[in-house]
């Protein structure tokens, strides 16, 4: 049984900590998305490239994510199980940042791909080495059922402003003012949000408390244990989706998120051709400004609601309202897209923000409650193995929703060569996939959920059975 002593009350200072890694573990990704538009505009990327770079990472995590879920979970140390990895890769992530965007026009396309690639590889790798033992972190802060909730908040709120920030980026990059060309704009570029971004990263194996698991009964990373990873991972993959909550938290997200995410990449052409007649000069700020006001949404608005919600109602019905009123935003959205009047979506962003937006900050929380009835049930502490499942989920889904994207595309017939006068049929079909797709995801992901059984009642008792057990442990 783990010996391992979690607090109840958290002081602000961790949780700021742990909020600031989220800022890292976000913007990273958040632009990321956006240089990787100059590798197929600026540097020529053909089509099979772009897949490849966007799939394989995601097969690559498969792999690597439950892998470093069962390090993290099985390490003795004196600095605990977490804080060293995350500082390895928050170190890693920026060095390799830097240089993977270090491309020239000057280079061949050959030469710039298999850069690229391989460079792409030691930045996933350190993604996984900071991300996984990070999020763990974050699980095993506190058992007290709201104070989770408080401790995701805090770090979904201060990770969003990623995605406030990251848009903007749209603007400086090509804008000659700022640089001649795209290609310079990213090889500079990845030097000012590579450093920050690591500093971010380094904060919470800095400043949050972890205990010596020196003395942890968990089994020890040795040459035994570690040829004997991949079945103990197994073993745990079968244990974790053998606890239907947990099944249902994966299922849920999995849709919600991508769902979402197989239409947040057709927001450039359904801002410029249903908004702006094809005319992306024409757009000027307005694709980046929905990105902009719909973080801004979800940190004043989504997020605090959520955290109110959770506390009077519980988790499960917080999740339920906060997905209802998403589908409410999405039907807005439908009609506050006016031709010439760009600024209408604006009043639909709020309530559209309460789908994706609520997610983590909900989600993330279940989890933890979850850990805590598997520690029940196998005697084992494994918030790495839960979280490296729980976001592999969320990961390859990423990769099934962009392969999804281009399939609508060629569904609708869209093409954008052509002017939307020309397409006016195919410009309709894909802004009705964009406003009512999210929503199916939605409607089964609430219908997933309505048997969640974990409440804040059964979540304390199943605390006092913990507390327990690990008071006999100690004795």
């Amino acid at each position: 049984m783990s010996s391992i002593t979690i607090r109840k009350k958290v002081p602000i200072g961790q949780k700021i900590a742990f909020g600031i890694g989220m800022l890292a573990n976000q913007m990273f990704p958040a632009i990321l998305g956006i240089f990787m538009v100059v590798l197929v505009e600026d540097l020529g990327f053909s089509g099979w490239m772009w897949s490849l770079i966007f799939l394989f990472p995601r097969f690559f995590d498969a792999i690597t994510d439950p892998i470093m879920g069962f390090i993290s979970d099985n390490t003795k140390s004196r600095w605990g199980r977490r804080r060293q990895y995350v500082f390895i890769g928050a170190l890693l992530l920026g060095i390799s940042y830097i240089f993977m965007w270090q491309l020239s026009r000057e280079d061949s396309l050959q030469f710039n791909f298999w850069y690229f690639f391989l460079w792409s590889i030691v930045f996933y790798l350190g993604y996984t080495l900071y991300g996984v033992p990070y999020v763990a972190m974050g699980y095993e802060m506190s058992d007290d059922f709201h104070e989770r909730t408080n401790i995701m908040a805090i770090a979904q709120w201060i990770g969003q402003w990623a995605w406030v920030i990251a848009p903007l980026f749209w603007i400086i990059m090509y804008d000659p003012s700022w640089f001649p060309s795209a290609d310079v704009a990213v090889r500079q570029l990845s030097i000012w949000v590579a450093i920050p971004c690591t500093i971010c990263g380094l904060i919470p194996a800095i400043f949050i408390k972890s205990p010596s698991t020196l003395n942890e009964e968990n089994v020890s990373l040795n040459r035994t244990s570690i040829g004997n990873s991949l079945v103990k991972i197994i073993e745990s993959f079968i244990e974790a989706f053998k606890i239907p909550e947990f099944r249902k938290l994966c299922g849920a997200t999995f849709l919600i998120y991508n769902a979402f995410n197989t239409v947040a990449s057709l927001t450039f052409f359904v801002i410029v051709y249903k908004l702006f007649n094809g005319d992306a000069d024409a757009s000027g700020v307005w694709v980046s400004m929905f990105g902009v006001f719909g973080a801004l949404g979800t940190n004043f608005i989504v997020i605090p609601t959520i955290t109110w919600m959770s506390k009077i109602w519980g988790k499960k019905k917080a999740f339920m309202i906060s997905q209802s009123i998403s589908l409410l935003g999405y039907t807005l959205l439908y009609f506050l897209f006016i031709p010439g009047k760009p600024w209408m979506y604006i009043f639909g962003l709020p309530f559209f923000s309460f789908g994706i937006g609520s997610l983590f900050t909900i989600m993330m929380s279940m989890t933890a409650d979850v850990i805590d009835l598997d520690e029940v049930i196998t005697g084992k502490r494994r918030e790495g193995i839960f979280g490296a499942i729980y976001w592999w989920m969320v990961k390859v889904g990423y990769a099934i929703a962009g392969a999804l994207s281009g399939v609508i595309i060629a569904l609708v017939g869209f093409d954008p060569e052509l002017a939307t006068i020309d397409q006016e049929a195919a410009v309709d079909g894909l802004f009705a996939i964009f406003c009512f797709f999210p929503m199916l995801g939605t409607i089964i992901a609430m219908y997933i959920m309505r048997g969640y059984n974990i409440n804040e009642e059964s979540a304390t008792k199943i605390s006092a059975q913990l507390a327990k057990s690990r008071s006999k442990a100690i004795d």
